[in-house]
């Protein structure tokens, strides 16, 4: 927890932007929710944004703030003896309360009496208890409390969601302090398992190896491991398979930390420690395009213009290649770039690995006046804003090559004819490269979080994987 102050200045620079709201905005905290039965629960975790506003990391807890008064009450119970037997000495919820500056506490059942007969306000709930608690508190239907994808929720409070979402976007430099640390911790991780990469070896020890220095220096992995040899699927939790000479390693991972702030951060490693021809060609056009989005990143820029111009080099250098053929401008127009990389360059990122995306993937990440894109790449884009100092977000350039989404092309014709497919089936067993850093924009331009960077030239993880291996 921070001290004081942060939790009092917060709440009272939430209350001055919903000045002339009527009501109470409400928010709930989590629960401890079971695994198998009740005495055996998922690993907790509690709300970010009761943690940037509220800070106690407690289960059971609520809070209200009168949008009228300014009153602040906090519900929750004091633990029972039985309790204390099992767990031990426990504070009081008064003295959490002071310890957040609230004045006034409550039962937590008492919250609905506390409701009665007032406006309220609420943000979009992802954890189903929460969904349920609303429905009942509110006497509307558990889906209606929830983060409609990319929409948002048509039953939340605007004005407290664009609320939150305006602060939490800022970072504040204690809050980029602990982030700079979850990036050192993402260090140690990323060097652990580029280390461990050995012909083989089976990749989920490579992940225990890894995960570990999450669990013994931090509160453990911000959102679950991707290690794998099929870098063309995105999201691949999958870790059964020996670690192969002349494959791509694909390493996205990252550290939360005990403040509950994350780092994300992904190389790619050739797996005997030395790239092919066709590899190292690969990679150096994404390493490229990561360069260019870090030297376009800056104040006042939006994030699609940073987006576009990656996918503009990228077709650019894949038709240097002979994959693609054509005016780069007119390709990225059509969104020829989606077939190689079809998600977006980056994320906001904080407490949430992808910062705030259960108040609602587009009113995070677009600003009133930018209409989402729906073509394959751009589409997949969470932050399209334009970029003010204090945001932080992910650099990620990929290329994928996708046998099933290249053959569905070829078939339907989407390319109108600039696609050398002949050539492209000789990439079917390549995999993937996605490259990625956390980024913070700065007053004048943007640095890249953490005090290290980790290997990313292909000179420099050829050089660092053949001392390692030794």
């Amino acid at each position: 927890m921070f001290e004081k102050k942060v939790y009092i200045e917060r709440r009272k620079a939430l209350l001055e932007r919903l000045r002339g709201q009527k009501g109470i905005a409400l928010f709930l905290g989590n629960v401890e929710s079971p695994a198998q039965y009740g005495d055996n629960c998922y690993k907790w975790r509690q709300d970010s944004t009761w943690l940037y506003y509220f800070g106690i990391d407690e289960p059971r807890f609520a809070a209200t703030i009168d949008l009228e008064t300014g009153d602040e009450v906090l519900y929750a119970d004091d633990f029972s003896i039985d309790d204390i037997i099992w767990m031990g000495p426990m504070p009081t919820v008064r003295s959490l309360a002071d310890r957040v500056g609230v004045a006034n506490t409550a039962p937590y059942d008492a919250l609905a009496a506390g409701l009665k007969g007032r406006q309220v306000h609420f943000l979009p709930a992802s954890r189903y208890y929460n969904r349920l608690k609303l429905a009942s508190l509110l006497g509307i239907d558990p889906d209606e409390t929830v983060s409609a994808g990319k929409a948002g929720c048509a039953k939340a409070s605007a004005p407290l969601v664009r609320a939150v979402i305006a602060m939490r976007l800022v970072k504040e430099p204690r809050e980029i302090a602990l982030i700079d640390d979850a990036c050192d911790l993402g260090y140690k991780m990323h060097s652990v398992a580029r280390r461990g990469i050995r012909p083989g070896r089976i990749e989920q020890e490579i992940v225990g190896e890894m995960e570990s220095v999450a669990l013994t220096k931090g509160w453990g992995v911000s959102f679950a491991t991707i290690l794998t040899q099929h870098g063309e699927i995105f999201h691949c939790h999958s870790h059964a398979l020996p670690v192969e000479p002349g494959k791509l390693m694909v390493v996205d991972a990252g550290v939360e930390n005990n403040e509950h702030y994350a780092s994300d951060f992904t190389r790619t490693y050739p797996t005997a420690g030395r790239f092919t021809q066709k590899q190292r060609d690969i990679y150096q056009i994404v390493y490229e395009c990561n360069e260019l989005a870090f030297s376009l990143t800056r104040p006042g820029v939006p994030y699609r213009d940073v987006h576009l111009a990656v996918a503009a080099r990228m077709l650019d250098r894949l038709g240097q290649l002979g994959l693609v053929q054509g005016d780069v401008d007119e390709m990225v127009a059509d969104g020829l770039a989606g077939l190689f990389m079809p998600h977006g360059l980056g994320h906001n990122m904080g407490m949430d690995v992808h910062d705030m995306e259960d108040l609602g993937e587009n009113l995070v990440g677009y600003s009133d006046d930018q209409i989402r894109s729906s073509q394959l790449g751009l589409g997949s884009l969470r932050m399209a804003r334009k970029l003010v100092p204090g945001n932080v977000i992910t650099d990620e350039p990929g290329i994928y090559f996708i046998p099933a989404l290249i053959e569905q092309w070829k078939r339907e014709g989407t390319d109108g004819g600039r696609i050398n497919y002949a050539l492209l089936e000789k990439y079917y067993d390549f995999g993937g490269i996605r490259l990625e850093d956390d980024v913070l924009v700065t007053e004048d331009g943007a640095r890249r979080l953490g005090r290290l960077r980790l290997p990313i030239a292909p000179d420099e993880v050829e050089t660092i994987m053949a001392i390692e291996q030794l």
